[in-house]
């Protein structure tokens, strides 16, 4: 007779002994650890894009305000000097100049909101639901 060392394999982890249940834990772990690293990568990516469009919005709004701005004192140079209607048209632009430069302000405000906080936090959160699951099926 030969003796073999196959082993029928188990369904559930009721049918596996400690060792074996030991042995799928040391296996799943850094299994798990690694797919927690890797979203947590991605998410902080995510959070990076948003944080540098928002800073880049809220550069571009600090630049065409700096523009209306002087468009607005060209206008009141223009409005002193000559006092005719071309101040005006001078101010009109200026006025749309900084309208432009608020809604850009905004579009930078909405993007660093969703850029903070800068923790992963869908990836904390799956983390303490693993550890959690784990603590359970220790306890059993």
């Amino acid at each position: 007779m030969s003796v073999t060392n196959e082993r029928p394999v188990a369904t559930s982890a009721r049918e596996k002994s400690a060792p074996e249940l030991v042995q799928d834990i040391t296996r799943l772990v850094p299994q798990l650890a690694r797919q927690e690293i890797e979203l947590a990568k991605a998410e902080l990516t995510e959070k990076a894009r948003h944080a540098g469009i928002g800073v880049g919005a809220f550069g571009a709004a600090g630049l065409v305000a700096l523009f209306g701005v002087g468009t607005l004192v060209a206008a009141a140079v223009i409005g002193l000097a000559e006092a005719v209607p071309a101040w005006a048209s001078a101010l009109i632009v200026g006025a749309v100049l900084l309208a432009l430069a608020g809604i850009m302000a905004l579009v930078g405000k909405k993007q660093v909101g969703q850029a903070t906080p800068p923790v992963p936090t869908e990836a904390v959160e799956s983390t303490k639901h693993d550890v959690e699951a784990v603590k359970e099926s220790a306890h059993r």
